[in-house]
């Protein structure tokens, strides 16, 4: 072998190794980002949150698509890192973007903390804040098992959704066990991430000490949320038994629920949401997205 292979092989390994430990620098920055400010970091649009070594160094490479010039781990790591020492409120904070702009008129990193400070004005020292808006599932299908997935995986401070029940049939001995296990394994997506406990005296799951009721009940009519702790609830129907407006208002119609949210294609005068199309309704008819923050945290998961 050649000493200009040897050199190529040598640079190539430093660069790897180099990438892998910047990447173990700022995970547990960017979960404490997330768990104590309820600020969720993207890399041109990906969400960096619970990623692994793996994923941010690939997530880096892809940023080519996104930029003239490709942003890379040194350049992002040191805007992470000044980012945990900022006051911020719950956002949405795209690392990819204030690298590009960082680094194309700068040379070194002293200027990072001025930067951000006229960068993210408005999500330093805000007063705006978030109130977590609780979630129930009527179904735990496929749909709703991914739900589960989302809505667990993003919970935290300033993420407007928290996912407090899940209504289904059943209630026969074992079916919470056999619920868990279809929550942990799934054919197409794979082993769930995380913890799952069950409490079979209280009927709940605790998936990454989310507290999940589990209601057994055969209409939206046999429901009274508020018997667990549970008011003005979102109520997502992923049975695609009702898809009109009379269906769905009997969830509407329950205690400690007001609004509904269809999973499947909808009927008479049920709109169907596009994104990119007509999205903007929600905007329009549903007061949680009418927040600013709760509009920044939202737009990039729907």
């Amino acid at each position: 072998m050649s000493n200009s292979n040897i050199s190529q092989t040598e640079i190539h390994q430093n660069q790897w190794q180099l990438n892998q430990t910047l990447a173990e620098s700022i995970m547990p920055l960017l979960g404490r980002l997330y768990r104590e400010k309820g600020v969720e970091v993207l890399l041109f649009g990906k969400t960096l949150v619970n990623a692994t070594t793996i994923d941010i160094i690939k997530t880096h490479r892809l940023s080519r698509h996104h930029s003239t010039t490709t942003v890379n781990i040194t350049q992002t790591a040191p805007i992470i890192e000044k980012l945990i020492e900022l006051e911020l409120s719950p956002c949405c904070i795209d690392v990819g973007q204030l690298a590009s702009q960082y680094w194309a008129t700068n040379e070194t990193h002293h200027n990072i903390g001025d930067f951000l400070m006229t960068a993210l004005t408005e999500s330093i020292d805000s007063s705006e804040s978030v109130e977590a808006r609780d979630v129930v599932l009527y179904g735990f299908g496929r749909i709703g098992r991914l739900l589960t997935r989302i809505l667990v995986e993003k919970s935290g401070p300033g993420y407007p959704l928290r996912l407090r029940a899940i209504v289904v049939r059943g209630g026969r001995d074992g079916d919470l066990q056999k619920r868990a296990s279809l929550l942990r394994r799934d054919s197409v997506h794979g082993q769930f991430n995380g913890s799952i406990l069950v409490d079979e005296d209280h009927k709940a799951l605790i998936v990454n000490g989310n507290y999940i009721q589990i209601i057994y009940a055969n209409s939206p009519q046999d429901v009274d949320y508020t018997q667990y702790g549970i008011n003005n609830a979102l109520v997502v129907d992923n049975t695609g038994v009702w898809r009109d407006a009379e269906g769905l208002g009997q969830h509407v119609a329950c205690n400690g629920a007001s609004k509904v949210l269809l999973t499947a294609p909808g009927k008479g005068d049920i709109k169907n949401i596009v994104f990119g199309v007509n999205h903007d309704t929600i905007w329009q008819t549903t007061l949680l997205f009418q927040q600013p923050a709760v509009q920044r945290m939202l737009l990039r998961q729907l």
